[in-house]
């Protein structure tokens, strides 16, 4: 195309030129001025060395791959918005709801703190460890088999001594095995959702005690 570029008109040239919008797409504009480039290209060719069938294929090409291009961002933007609508509508259905999601905290509160735990596999022994501020343990709840998945935890505030424990903030850790060997788990911190926020990074559900969430953070609502 280069090497006709002095050979256009000056009102071809002005049609090529970036105008201020018109109300067309930047697709639409980039078509727009390649089909009338490539118009007067064939206009104003060597009748003795016309532009043969491949370079006028490769061309038009070119202008399918760029058109297409830009339309599938456009779709996807589209379809990226339609999904975070979507979300922003189900995380508002959340508020004032109770999550499970990794942590180690467990506020106890009239004699109830509500925690839980993820199993990996199957196992045949699981203990839950609490301990205070400091670290000391109060007690140990033995949970015995469980099968693989998430399970809620319960704790009544009972100390290993039977007395009733203060209520206030306190963590805990499971210890799981099979078969006398040991089994990693996820310990599960509960918290209320208060809020829901929609940003550069997605919907994100705000719990206090747990901070910012997304939906693959939450292991279960209860």
């Amino acid at each position: 195309m280069a090497s006709i570029s002095n050979q256009l008109p000056q009102s071809v040239i002005d049609a090529m030129s970036p105008k201020t919008s018109t109300g067309k797409s930047d697709v639409d504009d980039i078509q727009d001025r390649f089909m009338t480039l490539l118009i007067t290209q064939m206009q104003n060719q060597d009748p003795l060395n016309p532009m043969d069938n491949s370079q006028m294929t490769s061309q038009l090409a070119q202008l399918s791959t760029v058109t297409g291009i830009d339309k599938v961002n456009s779709t996807l933007q589209s379809l990226i918005g339609t999904y975070q609508s979507g979300q922003s509508m189900q995380a508002a259905n959340l508020i004032g709801h109770g999550v499970l999601a990794s942590g180690n905290q467990l506020g106890l509160a009239d004699k109830q703190a509500l925690a839980g735990v993820e199993f990996p596999q199957d196992v045949d022994q699981a203990q839950m460890v609490i301990k205070d501020k400091s670290g000391n343990v109060v007690h140990t709840i033995d949970l015995g088999a469980q099968s693989a998945g998430t399970v809620p935890l319960l704790w009544d505030g009972k100390l290993a001594d039977g007395s009733q424990a203060p209520d206030g903030n306190y963590t805990f850790e499971v210890n799981a095995s099979l078969n006398g060997n040991k089994v990693d788990v996820d310990e599960l911190q509960f918290g209320m959702v208060t809020t829901v926020t929609t940003g550069p990074e997605g919907v994100r559900i705000n719990v206090p005690g747990l901070g910012a969430l997304d939906f693959s953070d939450i292991r279960q609502i209860l």
